[in-house]
C-alpha cells in the first residue's frame, strides 16, 4: 500500500506530488492522468509510478487527493463509488464542493479532508488551508500526514469549513491579483524606460520582501506601509493616487465576486 495517490497532476497535482515525494519517498507515490503527454511529463520529473485509471490508484494507496477541479468529480465519483475506501482518506483541493458533497457521492462513513492550496506550492512557498471535518474522525496520524505534506510545499493553517470559501479568495484565487499587480508596477516602470527584464525583478523581489516583512516580524501591514511614507515624500503622493482610484476598494469587490463564485460553485451538485 502506497501512501499518496494524485488524480490529477497538473498546476497543482504536480507540485504536490513532489512534496509527497520528498516526504515519503517516491516509491510510496503513485498518480493518474488520463493525458498521455501528462502522464511522460510527470514520469520524467519525478519518476513517480503511474496507473492505467482511478481506480487502480484508489485500491493502492492510503491517502488519496483528488486534484482535479470541480466540473470534473463527477467521474472521479463514479469510479471511487467502486473501491472500499474504508481506512482511507480523501484529500480535496476542489474550490467550493462541500466535505458533505464528496460524502453523499462516495459514502457516508469515507474520511474527508478539505483543502485550499495554491500554486505557489510549486516553488514551495505554498499556503493552504486546511479543514479536517469532525464527521470523517480522522487519527492524528492522518491528520499530522495531511500537515506534513502541506508544510513540504509551504505552510499550512487549519480552519473550519465554514470558512473555505473564504479562503479561496485569501490563498486560492489571490495569487492571480498578485501576479496583476507584479505585472502593472513592471509596466509602470518599463514606461520611464527600466528594461523589461529588470522591472519584472525589482517588483517581484519586492513583493517577496515586503510578504516576509509581514510574516516574520509580526508588525501590522498598515505599520510597514506607515514606515515607508515619510512625509511629503514620493510614497505617500503615491498612496493618495492609490486610495483616489480604489485600490483597495477593487481588491474587495474582487474578493466579493471570488466568494460568490465559491459558493455558487458548491450549489452545483457534482
Amino acid at each position: 500500500m502506497k501512501q499518496f495517490g494524485f488524480i490529477g497532476a497538473g498546476n497543482m497535482g504536480l507540485p504536490l506530488l513532489k512534496g509527497a515525494i520528498s516526504l515519503c519517498g517516491v516509491e510510496n507515490c503513485m498518480f493518474y492522468t488520463p493525458v498521455p503527454a501528462e502522464v511522460e511529463k510527470v514520469n520524467a520529473i519525478t519518476g513517480a509510478e503511474s496507473v492505467e485509471n482511478n481506480i487502480q490508484l484508489a485500491n493502492n494507496c492510503k491517502f488519496i487527493v483528488l486534484c482535479v477541479k470541480p466540473q470534473f468529480l463527477g467521474s472521479v465519483y463514479e469510479d471511487l463509488k467502486q473501491v472500499d475506501l474504508k481506512d482511507k482518506v480523501v484529500v480535496s483541493i476542489a474550490a467550493g464542493v462541500a466535505s458533505d458533497t464528496i460524502r453523499e457521492n462516495i459514502g457516508a462513513s469515507t474520511k474527508i479532508v478539505r483543502i485550499m492550496p495554491n500554486t505557489p506550492a510549486g516553488v514551495g512557498e505554498g499556503m493552504a488551508c486546511i479543514c479536517f471535518p469532525a464527521e470523517s474522525n480522522l487519527s492524528d496520524e492522518e491528520k499530522n500526514t495531511v500537515l506534513a505534506l502541506f508544510n513540504k510545499v509551504g505552510k499550512a493553517e487549519v480552519i473550519p469549513e465554514t470558512l473555505m470559501n473564504a479562503a479561496v479568495c485569501a490563498n486560492g484565487s489571490s495569487p492571480a491579483y498578485v501576479y496583476m499587480f507584479i505585472e502593472a508596477l513592471a509596466d509602470s516602470v518599463v514606461k520611464y524606460g527600466i528594461p523589461r527584464k529588470t522591472a519584472y525583478t525589482l517588483a517581484a523581489q519586492t513583493v517577496l520582501g515586503s510578504a516576509k516583512m509581514v510574516l516574520e516580524t509580526g508588525i501590522h501591514p498598515g505599520e510597514l506601509k506607515d514606515n515607508v511614507c515619510s512625509p511629503g515624500g514620493t510614497t505617500i503622493a503615491a498612496v493618495e493616487k492609490l486610495e483616489e482610484y480604489g485600490f483597495r476598494n477593487a481588491i474587495m469587490k474582487a474578493t466579493d465576486a471570488c466568494y460568490e463564485k465559491s459558493v455558487e460553485l458548491g450549489r452545483k451538485k457534482a
